[in-house]
């Protein structure tokens, strides 16, 4: 290159830089005059940009962000998996033979939630605890903040005692203090010494986990028999890190042949027992993955709707601009100068947006945070970050690009010759076709949100009449814990302490029925049992098995929960360990495996516990797993037995946690002072908690579809709005541009009504069109929301026509305040205007 070449080149760059600081400077200048429509403009796409950028941090934080452990990507969830079950859990002798016999894990943890009562420690209280493995932290890569991770040889039957214990319990309990490695602490009666303190940040999802106060080995803590029982699945579930380049295929593969393995050598526990694997990342978030891309797209559209609300404005005051652009045309600025021009204001006008937005967003992000369900996972990590700053600020860029480029093309294909002979009188009606369209865009896009809200809305309405199968107004559950002394003593006197807390309970002022509430609870926690029938050939596996889901209930059961008996009797105070053993079905137990007999009378025996029993009536169907996906479930039959009629070597497990319902007269939360004080008064090593209402346990399996919902409705409003104020402001423009038109018209004889009707024709034509448009977009989109819908169909009449008419009267409403304007016009000033 020669140097003329290149000083040519530099003059060049350095005049487009010139160039682009004037129309900077203009650009500020132009909007500063104009502060009506720039702060109108500002706030519509803050509004857009603000809802994107706070729902992108979120989908960012859940999604997109990589999970805070080393090489997470090699990080598996490990699942057993049965005929009824597809994903289950885990026996734990099965799970040592997975450990041992894969090839293609480095390392293989498993654990188990459980419950510790802490006494020691000022009052009895009980404590969180998750059952681990010594590998599981070394997977996560997790450093404790104090002392250090348990060791293989803590890791194994008759070990010594160990714990650690979470960040927040450290800083709750002990203040923080720096000498906690080594002391001890009494966890069910057991002193366990604490060998490390988590990272307060310590965070996990998988499985049957929870993050909890205290953490201590599988093998060393578990004295039950369940670890021992292969036929025993007692909620464990495991993580695995696979070997590097090793892909999940091959892992699957090679898991795959170890179940055949496990089933040929203990077919009565393992048959028909499969391994799955799952990332786990998309464990965490499969379950909310649709929830957040589909409200992504729903926002998404709120900003188009923005954009095109800002597009019409800088149409119309263009269109103002029509003769100093001419001017400026003449003076010899080119149609690219001209465009380059509108789109740096329009740019300007973004960023200036987007950083309104992004104040929006972080207060929205924070306040969001509040009422997110508790099962979203990651919620800790949804923040401001880097690349939310990014996106914003793509997102600000496009958008000034998108609702700036038909204004500036509009303005540099105008005829310069013609402008000038206009005078500024303004356009033409053919000249508002742009501002038309992007109303009947903005229309459409508005009915294709307020349909999805409808139909979520309808979903949700639909769900709350569901009969769940009980009745839960007033009702209470609650946990009660013994002490160690009471769950080692004697059979009798534990069955003693039982109904001692019942009858205690039953005789509080307000309390109108109480029973126990082990095993499975509706729609909080399921507990399965095989078993067969007596008189029929006993399957050779446990796999071959009937399931049902099994209740241990007393017999004010029926009438705390309301469920009704159809047949028989139910459980009474003489069905006790003295009398034989009998059972209550549901009316789906009835069908499923009496279809054409009478159950009355039949025996059944459980397979683990070997513990017949006699039918003696059937009840209703309970909506065990949720309003709206309990038909989805393979295990559907329900049986009921009493907890005092279990055998004496189970009574050990009723005494460490009793599950207690109670029906009140008014608001249950009013008898829980009363509970506290009982418990208090009998021993006071022993612990009452988890206080919930039935009506709360029923609210949070729906905690997803109506935050969803609830999302949704807000960002249709917001649509409505901001289509509501378009076809206003453009119906406003229009009219005002033609008022030279309208005087003419009444001057000639025309009636207000003519007016009327004319200025309204013209909305009601783009809104309708829109309308239109919106319709037949929403039932093709409305398709993919067709799952997450309960009792309409993707494309409910009810629901279309609805928005039809509402968006259509509103569109209306909006073009009649400048149809009342225009209708008063006075001919005389209308024929001067210019």
């Amino acid at each position: 290159m020669t140097l003329a070449a290149e000083v040519t080149r530099d003059m060049w760059g350095w005049r487009w830089l010139m160039d682009l600081v004037q129309d900077l400077r203009f650009g500020v200048r132009m909007l500063a005059k104009t502060a009506g429509f720039t702060a109108v403009a500002i706030l519509t796409l803050a509004l857009g940009i603000g809802a994107n950028t706070a729902l992108f941090s979120v989908v960012n934080g859940v999604l997109l962000n990589p999970l805070p452990y080393p090489e997470p990507q090699q990080i598996v969830t490990v699942a057993s998996s049965m005929p009824e079950f597809p994903e289950s859990a885990i026996a734990y002798l099965d799970f040592r033979d997975w450990q041992r016999q894969n090839q293609t894990f480095s390392s293989m943890a498993a654990y188990r939630r459980v419950n510790f009562d802490l006494t020691g420690e000022g009052e009895a209280e009980r404590v969180s605890g998750t059952l681990v493995s010594a590998d599981f932290f070394p997977i996560l890569g997790v450093k404790p903040v104090l002392g250090r991770t348990f060791t293989l040889e803590e890791d194994r039957a008759g070990a010594g005692l160990t714990a650690m214990i979470s960040g927040g319990f450290w800083k709750r309990k002990f203040g923080s203090s720096p000498t906690i490695v080594g002391k001890p602490l009494n966890l069910d009666g057991k002193p366990y010494t604490v060998i490390g303190v988590l990272p307060a940040n310590f965070y996990f999802s998988g499985w049957n986990f929870r993050l909890s106060d205290v953490y201590t080995s599988i093998a060393a803590s578990d004295s039950s028999n369940n670890l021992a029982d292969r036929r025993m699945h007692p909620g464990i579930f495991a993580i695995g890190r696979l070997k590097p380049g090793v892909s999940l295929r091959q892992a699957q593969a090679d898991m795959d042949g170890v179940a055949r393995n496990l089933a040929v050598a203990y077919p009565e526990a393992d048959k028909n027992h499969g391994i799955v694997l799952s990332p786990l990342k998309a464990h965490m978030t499969r379950d909310v993955r649709p929830f957040l891309l589909m409200l992504l797209a729903a926002v998404g559209f709120v900003l188009l709707i923005a954009c095109v609300n800002v597009a019409n404005l800088l149409l119309a005051r263009s269109t103002a601009r029509q003769r100093e652009f001419a001017i400026r045309a003449a003076l010899g600025a080119g149609k690219a100068r001209l465009v380059r021009q509108l789109l740096t204001e329009s740019v300007l006008l973004a960023i200036a947006g987007g950083g309104l937005g992004l104040l929006l967003a972080s207060w929205g992000t924070q306040a969001a945070l509040k009422v997110l369900p508790e099962t979203l996972p990651r919620a800790s990590d949804v923040r401001i970050d880097p690349r939310v700053l990014l996106f914003t600020l793509a997102v600000s860029l496009l958008a000034g690009l998108l609702f700036g480029l038909a204004p500036s093309l509009k303005t540099s294909q105008s005829e310069l010759h013609e402008t000038l002979k206009e005078g500024g009188r303004g356009l033409s009606g053919m000249r508002h076709r742009t501002q038309s369209i992007f109303v009947v865009a903005e229309m459409a896009l508005a009915v294709v949100l307020l349909i999805g809200a409808g139909l979520m809305i309808r979903s949700l309405a639909r769900l709350w009449r569901v009969n769940p199968g009980f009745d839960a107004h007033n009702v209470l559950t609650l946990n009660v814990a013994f002490p160690p002394s009471v769950a080692n003593a004697a059979p009798e006197q534990i069955r003693t302490q039982v109904r001692n807390l019942l009858s205690g309970i039953g005789s509080i002022p307000g309390v109108k029925a109480v029973s126990l509430m082990n095993g499975a609870t509706p729609m909080n926690g399921d507990e399965e049992m095989h078993f067969w029938i007596l008189g029929t050939p006993k399957p050779t596996s446990q796999s071959d098995m009937a399931s049902t889901l099994w209740y241990e209930v007393s017999p004010d059961y029926l009438k705390v929960m309301k469920i009704p008996l159809l047949r028989g009797r139910f459980l009474s105070p003489q069905d006790d360990e003295h009398s034989a053993r009998v059972a209550v079905i549901d009316e789906m137990f009835a069908r499923q495996y009496f279809p054409n007999q009478d159950p009355i009378g039949q025996r059944i025996n459980f397979a683990i516990l070997d513990m017949p029993v006699e039918i003696v009536g059937v009840v209703g169907h309970v909506k065990q797993w949720g309003l709206a996906s309990d038909g989805e479930q393979a295990v559907q039959a329900q049986l009921y037995t009493s907890d005092l009629q279990l055998p004496d070597s189970s009574m050990k497990f009723l005494a460490r946690d009793n599950g207690v319902i109670l029906h009140a007269e008014s608001a249950p939360d009013a008898v829980i002072p009363a509970i506290r004080a009982l418990i208090g008064q009998n021993n006071s090593d022993e612990v009452v908690y988890g206080f919930q209402t039935m009506d709360q346990i029923v609210s949070d399996t729906l905690a997803a579809r109506r935050f969803l919902t609830i999302l949704l409705v807000v960002f249709a409003a917001l649509a409505l709005a901001l289509s509501s104020i378009g076809i206003y402001g453009v119906i406003s423009y229009v009219s005002g541009q033609r008022t030279h038109e309208i005087g003419v018209r009444l001057a000639l004889g025309a009636q207000q009504g003519d007016v009327l009707k004319l200025v309204l024709g013209q909305g009601a034509k783009m809104a309708l069109l829109g309308v239109g448009l919106g319709l037949v977009a929403a039932a093709g989109l409305a398709r993919l929301v067709k799952d997450m819908l309960f009792g309409v169909t993707a494309t409910d009449p009810l629901t279309f026509g609805g928005v039809a008419i509402l968006l259509t009267l509103v569109a209306l409403a909006a073009c009649y305040m400048p149809a009342r304007r225009a209708m008063r016009v006075d001919p005389i000033v209308a024929l001067r205007y210019e």
